[in-house]
């Protein structure tokens, strides 16, 4: 029985370009090398039927760490909450105010790039602070 090697975080949105962008800058990940015989991204995009241009989009980490990202363009609206969201680790090992003020200024960051703070869970002795957030289209995530 073979097991699963690798991960990739597939995105359902409208505009999977932005969306891709705003995780990229978010999580310092870039584009994938682009297909042989295209001089870039938008030269492979213009190539495309005019129904698939603009239809998916990725990110990839450069140091090849962490999971490749895939933005896929679907036609409905998000509806509801995630049932499965990206944490990003701003404040590990990090407490009380100190962890607080990392959570502020990561937040500040991604607001800058468009997302929206939701709300903020402080510590409880159980679980330190958590920021929850909204990307561009709503999708949330955690700065914990």
């Amino acid at each position: 029985m073979s097991q699963a090697k690798t991960v990739q975080i597939t995105f359902d949105c409208e505009d999977p370009r932005a969306v891709a962008k705003f995780w990229q800058v978010a999580l310092g990940y870039q584009d994938p090398p682009v297909p042989e015989g295209f001089g870039s991204w938008d030269e492979f995009n213009a190539a495309l039927p005019s129904e698939q241009q603009g239809s998916a989009w990725a990110a990839e980490d450069p140091d090849g760490v962490g999971p490749r990202m895939y933005f896929q363009r679907v036609p409905e609206e998000k509806t509801t909450k995630n049932r499965v969201h990206l944490d990003i680790r701003t404040g590990t090992g990090l407490t009380g105010d100190e962890r607080l003020a990392a959570l502020d200024a990561e937040a500040r960051r991604l607001e800058a790039l468009g997302a929206r703070r939701l709300q903020l869970l402080k510590a409880d002795g159980i679980n330190e602070s958590c920021q929850v957030m909204q990307d561009i289209e709503g999708n949330e995530f955690c700065l914990d």
